[in-house]
């Protein structure tokens, strides 16, 4: 960022756990200078937190998803300048309005249409919903080149893949590894997962995240969803992708090269430092981030992700090396089994399983074409039914 120049930015998905970081990281960039002008700010639900993030950084227009909701907004930012909007049509006009950059953040599938959006501008989008490529990644990776915008990776993984990768020696490259931390379920036995709860599930050992990508790091599907994120933005071919398990979340992912070399990004486990390398990039701006003691922490160890106890992160390099629908088909049967499990529907085990099963069921009719966005969108929609039927079976 030049100096003296001020970024127009927005961040769709404000009140969760990335964006209340981004909304942070604007307001402690504004503090040192008026480094950040905010467009627009959307939310699902919260109005609360989205009226509080609107009132501290005066964004042109605040959005809640929900249209419900609209009104509660209205009269919390009554007299405040910043115009108020409701509903899914009103998140995507939000994500068309003409910024520098803008952060996708919104959980899940409802986040690929805003996300295009932002793309369609040719700008910098800072890509922290990961569905947008496991859901759609051939046809969302192509409205990225056919507009130019510049892809910014968030999740910790993958903005440290993209610090230590060689974009212009890519032959060098033999593989590229991805950490995972193992999740609150790492040393727990198959009998001891199928008795888990909702609240264990989510109580990560490293990272404080929302309930959806908290499950889906005590699965592993997390990482499974990631290695398919990574095909998508480096050009990695499944068999040069794999994971390692790394329960002190301090290094966040590993690129191996031809001669030998393995260059690695180390940081402590805060999301604040990925989302401030995109947010500055191509400088690096200062954070509030705690510093990295490797004296302090005195070891780091690494172990193989058992395939047994946690299947999630299989049936997901399965799609991977699949490929076509599979991945969208993947996506759209977890979204609806960990909605299930959070619910108390379906046991912890269940979600692999409805997973599973769904890829078996929805695949015969994944041969229609797939160029357009209706095409993931149907098939989703599709996956979606059979797994929810498999999660009533279930209840």
């Amino acid at each position: 960022m030049r100096a003296n120049s001020q970024r127009r930015v927005t961040v769709l998905g404000s009140t969760g756990s990335v964006g209340a970081n981004t909304v942070d990281l604007i307001a402690h960039g504004n503090a040192e200078r008026a480094a950040y002008s905010v467009v627009a700010l959307t939310a699902h639900s919260n109005v609360r937190v989205l009226a509080d993030q609107a009132r501290r950084l005066r964004p042109e227009v605040a959005v809640v998803a929900d249209a419900g909701c609209y009104t509660a907004l209205k009269a919390e930012l009554a007299g405040s300048g910043v115009e108020v909007a409701a509903g899914a049509q009103a998140v995507e006009e939000a994500a068309q309005r003409p910024t520098d950059w803008t952060m996708a953040s919104i959980v899940g599938a409802a986040g690929l249409k805003p996300a295009l959006a932002a793309v369609a501008q040719g700008r910098t989008v800072a890509l922290a919903n990961k569905e947008c490529l496991v859901s759609a990644g051939p046809y969302f990776m192509r409205q990225v080149k056919a507009s130019g915008a510049r892809l910014l990776p968030v999740d910790s993984e993958h903005s440290a893949v993209f610090q230590v990768f060689d974009f212009a020696q890519l032959a060098a490259i033999e593989r590229v590894t991805l950490t995972a931390s193992g999740g609150p379920f790492r040393t727990w036995s198959v009998e001891q997962m199928a008795q888990a709860s909702p609240a264990q599930a989510c109580k990560h050992p490293n990272w404080s995240m929302g309930a959806k990508i908290s499950v889906d790091s005590a699965t592993l599907m997390n990482k499974g969803l990631e290695l398919i994120e990574a095909h998508y933005l480096f050009g990695i071919t499944p068999e040069r992708l794999d994971v390692v398990v790394h329960p002190q979340s301090i290094v966040h992912s590993l690129v191996s090269y031809v001669d030998g070399s393995v260059l690695a990004q180390l940081a402590s486990p805060d999301m604040r430092t990925p989302i401030a390398y995109a947010l500055g990039f191509p400088e690096r701006m200062s954070a509030p981030t705690h510093r990295l003691d490797l004296a302090a922490i005195g070891q780091l160890t690494f172990e193989a992700p058992d395939p047994v106890r946690f299947p999630c992160l299989a049936l997901a390099q399965l799609a991977l090396r699949a490929g076509g629908a599979t991945p969208t088909i993947l996506n759209a049967a977890n979204e609806v089994a960990v909605e299930a499990f959070l619910a108390g529907k379906i046991g912890f085990l269940d979600i692999g399983r409805t997973v599973e099963t769904t890829v078996e069921r929805t695949v015969p009719s994944a041969n229609a074409s797939l160029s357009a966005l209706e095409d993931f969108v149907s098939l989703d929609s599709e996956a979606r039914d059979v797994a929810r039927r498999l999660t009533g079976a279930l209840n």
